[in-house]
């Protein structure tokens, strides 16, 4: 998973990116956070960043719910000898963020769920942001043509007023195994975490952007409802699903807030 702990300080920081992403994502705020936090950064095991040898690792059966991934999240925080840190999640790591939470509270201190969502369809009483046959229509471009598909994705996820960090997502999409993409999307956009919220007793600091087209705002205020712990609401103002790339400063602004806190 190319674990790596960067800088020095008392509180320990674990940044996980996204579907698509790796942790490069995090380059623009990492120099800053790293003068006063140690920080852990990896890369899930279906990231096209992933080591050719170790690819072969990511078994679809396996990874087909977020509970594999926040097993593998705890077996990380475990073997670099992390406790109670502050877990910053990218969209659907924020959910595997949530579960890990659940198994072992103690190795966290705060959730900050970046662009996170429980479920992507709509639902009765609920606005996921998609209707069912938009996620199908996903699922069938990735099988398709998913070289097409990653480029014309990143162009819709990503601020468009951004063309360098759309391009810095659409090249680490691409790098992903078709295959891998294709199996990862179905566990991400089918899911639906709403039933384990209540059960989240971790703090949490949930950030959206102003508008979002994979994640509504009222997303952000439904976990913010449902989850047990005390949480929060930033909003960032930009558009897109990634302020890490496109408004990292605004970011930085609200982990350091979240960081002073926790402290």
């Amino acid at each position: 998973m190319n674990a790596r702990i960067v800088g020095s300080g008392s509180q320990n920081l674990v940044l996980a990116h996204g579907f698509g992403g790796e942790q490069s994502v995090w380059d623009k705020i990492l120099p800053d956070l790293t003068k006063h936090f140690r920080v852990l950064v990896f890369d899930w095991i279906f990231s096209g960043a992933v080591k050719e040898e170790h690819q072969d690792l990511f078994d679809p059966e396996k990874y087909s719910s977020y509970d594999a991934f926040a097993d593998d999240l705890i077996c990380l925080i475990d073997e670099m000898n992390l406790k109670s840190a502050v877990f910053v999640g990218h969209s659907m790591s924020g959910m595997i963020g949530c579960i890990a939470s659940i198994k072992r509270s103690e190795l966290f201190k705060r959730l900050v769920l970046v662009g996170a969502s429980p479920r992507y369809i709509n639902a009765d009483e609920y606005e996921g942001g998609f209707k069912k046959s938009e996620i199908d229509d996903i699922v069938s471009n990735i099988e398709f043509d998913f070289q097409n598909w990653a480029a014309g994705f990143a162009s819709l996820v990503v601020d468009a007023r951004d063309p360098p960090s759309v391009e810095t997502f659409r090249k680490s999409l691409a790098n992903m195994r078709p295959e891998v993409a294709l199996s990862v999307a179905k566990t991400v956009f089918y899911s639906d975490e709403r039933e384990i919220l209540d059960k989240v007793s971790i703090p949490c600091t949930i950030v959206q952007t102003t508008s979002d087209i994979v994640v509504p705002n009222s997303v952000a205020y439904y976990l913010q409802e449902k989850i047990k712990g005390k949480s929060t609401v930033e909003i960032i103002e930009t558009n897109g699903h990634f302020p890490l790339l496109t408004a990292h400063q605004q970011l930085l602004d609200v982990l350091k807030g979240v960081l002073a806190l926790s402290n």
